[in-house]
């Protein structure tokens, strides 16, 4: 397995797409269900396959993420063969950009001293959508990009 098996909740969600899934392997309702009590490892695999897939799909797409944390917020464009980024941090160490609070002190501080900004780049040293799901594992989520595309376009005016 490449990526995580999908969550029941995701599964649940995506019912009718592993219906499909199971339809192309010539896999009906009643197949799947002696399959999961006749042989689980081929039923877990399966789910596996189906997982990957649907990451393969998802971080395919992907184009912006962001990852939040206390005093730093990262925010990521992914093109094919980088990423750009751009890094916010607090100097003020009450701050927490968790909070709503937080997020309208970086609204009314977004540039003056006390916001630490660096932008970079860096070339995928492995798969686009390993690079991009290794993100994710460490917190990072998709967006729109409004926030990257919002604050890029002050830094390069």
């Amino acid at each position: 397995m490449k990526y995580n098996r999908l969550t029941k909740e995701q599964f649940e969600e995506l019912h009718p797409e592993f219906t499909k899934f199971l339809a192309t392997q010539s896999i009906d309702k009643a197949e799947w269900d002696k399959i999961k009590i006749e042989k689980p490892e081929v039923a877990e695999q399966e789910l596996d396959v189906f997982s990957d897939l649907i990451w393969e799909g998802v971080l395919g797409r992907a184009e912006f993420l962001e990852h939040f944390s206390k005093n730093h917020i990262f925010l990521f464009q992914c093109f094919e063969t980088h990423v750009q980024s751009i890094v916010l941090k607090s100097l003020v160490p009450e701050t927490d950009f968790l909070t709503k609070d937080g997020l309208q002190w970086l609204s009314d501080n977004m540039f003056t001293d006390t916001i630490e900004m660096k932008t970079g780049k860096k070339l995928f040293t492995e798969d686009r959508n390993s690079s991009i799901f290794e993100l994710i594992q460490q917190g990072a989520f998709l967006s729109d990009g409004q926030l990257f595309k919002q604050i890029n376009s002050i830094i390069e005016s």
